[in-house]
Formats: C-alpha cells, sequence, structure tokens
C-alpha cells in the first residue's frame, strides 16, 4: 500500500536538512531528523506562520527517510483544493507520513473522520506522522472533537519569525546549495528590499537560480537588478 502515490507526492531534492538554514531552529531540525530517522517522536506537530521553512523541512524528513530506505508519503493541501479523502487509503503503511497545511482539512467532515481514521491506523502501526500548519494544534478550527485532540498527542514544535540578517543568511544558504553565490552587495540589497517579506524574497530563487544558469553569469548587483528589471 506504502508505493501508491499519488499525484501531490512532489518532493523536491533542494528542500533538504542540508540546505535549511538552522539558525534558531537546531532543536527543531534535530527532533525531525530522529523522527525521519525512525528513533524519534511518533508525532510532530510543526507550526510557525507562512515563510519560515514548515514545508521545506517535512520535505526534509521524507526524502531523509527515504535515504534510508524507509516508506514514506507526503501530501500537501491547499486551501480551497482539498483532494478527494481517499487519497488517505492506505498510507498508514508508511513508515512516516508528512501532512503539510492540515489546517486546510477544517470544517470538512469527510475529510476530518478520513483523518482520523488514518490517525487510529497508522498510531496502531507504530508509524511516525508529521503535521505542519499555521498555527498551534489546539487553534484549529477542527469539527470531530476526537480528531482535534489527537492533534495536540506528540510533540509540538514551533518555527520562530527570523531577523531581517537571518533571513539573508537563509536566502544565502539556500542559493549556495543550489549552486550559485549571493555576494555581500546583493546581500545588502536583498535584505533592504526584500527582508521584510520572506515570502517575496523565496519566491525570488527560482528566477535567481535559471537566471544566472542561463546566462553562466555570477549574481552581480547589477545582474540582479537587471533580472528584476525584466519581471
Amino acid at each position: 500500500m506504502a508505493e501508491q502515490i499519488p499525484i501531490q507526492f512532489d518532493l523536491k531534492v533542494e528542500q533538504s536538512f542540508a540546505s535549511f538554514y538552522t539558525a534558531k531552529h537546531e532543536e527543531v531540525v534535530r527532533h525531525l531528523t530522529r523522527t525521519a530517522n525512525g528513533t524519534g517522536e511518533q508525532q510532530i506537530f510543526l507550526w510557525g506562520d507562512k515563510g519560515l521553512g514548515k514545508t521545506h523541512l517535512l520535505q526534509a524528513c521524507c526524502q531523509h527517510a527515504q535515504y534510508l530506505n524507509r516508506s514514506v508519503f507526503y501530501l500537501e493541501l491547499k486551501a480551497g483544493k482539498l483532494p478527494p479523502s481517499s487519497v488517505l487509503d492506505g498510507i498508514e503503511d508508511s513508515d512516516i507520513v508528512c501532512i503539510d497545511n492540515i489546517e486546510y482539512c477544517a470544517g470538512n467532515c469527510e475529510w476530518e473522520l478520513a483523518l482520523f481514521n488514518f490517525y487510529n491506523l497508522s498510531r496502531a502501526n507504530n508509524h511516525q506522522l508529521v503535521i505542519s500548519a499555521h498555527g498551534p494544534a489546539n487553534e484549529i478550527p477542527l469539527q470531530l472533537a476526537d480528531l482535534k485532540t489527537r492533534m495536540s498527542w506528540g510533540l509540538s514544535l514551533k518555527l520562530h519569525e527570523l531577523s531581517d540578517s537571518e533571513q539573508i543568511a537563509a536566502f544565502t544558504c539556500k542559493a549556495k546549495y543550489l549552486g550559485f553565490e549571493i555576494s555581500p552587495q546583493v546581500g545588502q540589497f536583498l535584505n533592504k528590499h526584500y527582508a521584510s517579506d520572506l515570502r517575496a524574497l523565496w519566491g525570488l530563487l527560482p528566477k535567481l537560480e535559471q537566471s544566472t544558469l542561463i546566462a553562466k553569469r555570477k549574481l552581480t548587483l547589477p545582474f540582479l537588478k537587471q533580472i528584476l528589471s525584466e519581471e
């Protein structure tokens, strides 16, 4: 059953533990790595604002577990675009399941019941579960009381806001992992114009990666401004 991979299963190789800038989140990464290994917590609830790296870390868990030949299942839920709840059928056989943006199923009776049944089967199999949300478990407006209780089982980990300098350091870390350097001048420019909007900053990354690869140029400040002017 664990081999059944739906179209939502999309692991991005660049989103690994190695490419995550830990900053003040060393303990979070340590717990998630142990769970991905199969030696950590049976259930982890990861929460924090958008843009802080929840998806990155869930993807990293799955990739790390796959490297260790563990069966994995990753599912990203999107607002207003829930897949059929049958996507959960059989995934309790996976060694580790990661479900991103769990709050988007709140209020959907069919989904809540399917998730509740999955919880019970997965836990009976002694398999591991990592869930992410934008807020703490007790604030998710679930209608099924027993499901809400289960959300609070296990370890709760919060991702904290990064300072402006930490955001640029995180961006520089990811860029280096992708194969291009962020010079101090470029970093200062990004810090001035993008550090207050982390989601916009991350949105630049694919474009900068593609542009440097196509042009075979280093990302100098004039080249960055040229790329931005073409948007």
